[in-house]
């Protein structure tokens, strides 16, 4: 495709800009337009894989990333009482290239806005536009948008191209897909919070504790005051409900911790307090745990879906963000390898459906975490020796087969 051609992408979170990023190193004109007015720093903690954080260092991020995030040193998966299951090194600290980053979602996303914008120009994000229609052609695609607050019609914009980035709640989705419904509710409802707590294990170390229907994850995102000890931690508790829909509730209001917290009210070990970190938090945000089922197809002549909107998948082995990151390369690199879009749309959606559909069907039956409901199926008394419950050549297994499917194991990734 020519590099004189220009592309639109719907949604400016993590997986939209840093497509905006790739392809404008590449030589293409991007703009971007994102239904919020004020792009803010919300959220919580989300861990970047050494696949992911390659893709941002080629774009010469690797100084902001090591200032605005903490390597992760290791994982670690424990059952509810504490007892370690599997550990191992994560990121350089494994012999990858690059690290794995644990870092502020919000952080990451402002962080990606400003070099945007300073690389791009500010008039390439265009903030406060809600796509409400659009329509392709031969020759390119145009776009309708509305501010969503006052219903307002602001404006119509072409490209030559057009990529929906815009969540799992997508617009341009729908477009394609308008009997789908609703996302799909595992079940499950994971609480999210930041505590401001002393340090534990090696200070820089990721740990999963518990089993399908009660886990609890936590690891530090910035050191506030090392020669203290004490850390950003961020934190997911997460049960089992008696529902097959969540409850009807503002995902974006602060939730009860009497909602969940006295479930793991025992959940006190010697390496870790977890009563203590849900207390020190000063405000705890609920939402559903919630995918989408693969589709047959993303794209559709000159328009292609990216990220969540493409593909949301269950939060289990650190991948959401991760794997939008990946389309972005897969797509700049297609885009400038065929000829014409509709082309390189379908290039890029041969190397991307099927890797991220088989993602989304294993993180349903647990992913890399199914070895914590093993134990828990197997020793829910606890155990005295792991070896007796599971052997450390099934645990190798299940975490090999989890990085060669979602493209971090080690060695193709460091031969890259």
């Amino acid at each position: 495709m020519p590099k004189s051609d220009n592309v639109m992408i719907i949604g400016g979170g993590i997986g939209g800009l840093v497509t905006a990023l790739n392809l404008h190193k590449a030589g293409f004109s991007v703009r971007v337009f994102e239904s919020v007015e004020n792009i803010r720093e919300l959220g919580v903690g989300i861990n970047l894989l050494p696949h992911a954080v390659r893709v941002l260092t080629h774009l010469g991020l690797s100084d902001e990333l090591a200032k605005e995030g903490l390597p992760t040193s290791e994982l670690i998966y424990c059952n509810k009482f504490g007892q370690k299951i599997w550990q191992e090194p994560r990121g350089k600290a494994a012999g990858y290239k690059w690290p794995q980053y644990a870092v502020h979602r919000g952080r990451l996303q402002m962080l990606l806005l400003r070099i945007t914008k300073q690389r791009l120009g500010e008039d390439a994000i265009k903030t406060g536009h809600h796509l409400t229609s659009f329509h392709a052609d031969e020759n390119g695609v145009t776009a309708h948008f509305e501010n969503r607050k006052t219903g307002r019609q602001i404006g119509s914009y072409r490209a030559d191209c057009m990529i929906g980035a815009d969540g799992i709640h997508s617009a341009v989705r729908r477009s394609f897909y308008p009997d789908e419904g609703p996302p799909k509710f595992s079940g499950n409802i994971m609480w999210r919070g930041l505590s401001k707590c002393p340090s534990f294990l090696t200070g820089r170390s990721m740990v999963m504790i518990g089993h399908l229907k009660q886990k609890f994850v936590a690891y530090p995102l910035r050191p506030q005051q090392e020669n203290k000890g004490e850390a950003l931690i961020n934190w997911i508790a997460e049960l089992r409900i008696n529902s097959d829909v969540p409850p009807k509730r503002d995902w974006n209001r602060e939730a009860n911790k009497a909602d969940f917290a006295p479930s793991f009210s025992n959940w006190r070990f010697d390496w870790l307090d977890v009563p203590k970190i849900i207390n020190a938090a000063s405000a705890v945000y609920e939402f559903p745990m919630t995918d989408r089922d693969p589709l047959p197809r993303w794209s559709f002549g000159r328009v292609t879906l990216l990220g969540d909107a493409a593909h949301p998948m269950y939060p289990i082995g650190s991948n959401g963000a991760s794997q939008a990151m990946l389309d972005a390369e897969a797509l700049t690199k297609a885009l400038l390898n065929q000829p014409d879009v509709k082309t390189a749309f379908r290039q890029y959606e041969a190397a991307r459906l099927e890797t991220t559909a088989s993602i989304v069907e294993s993180n349903r039956k647990l992913g890399p975490e199914r070895a914590m409901q093993i134990v828990e199926d197997r020793a829910p008394n606890g155990f005295t020796d792991i070896n007796e419950v599971i052997s450390r050549k099934e645990l190798e297994a299940i975490s090999n087969k989890y990085k060669q499917l979602a493209g971090f194991d080690k060695e193709t990734l460091n031969a890259r």
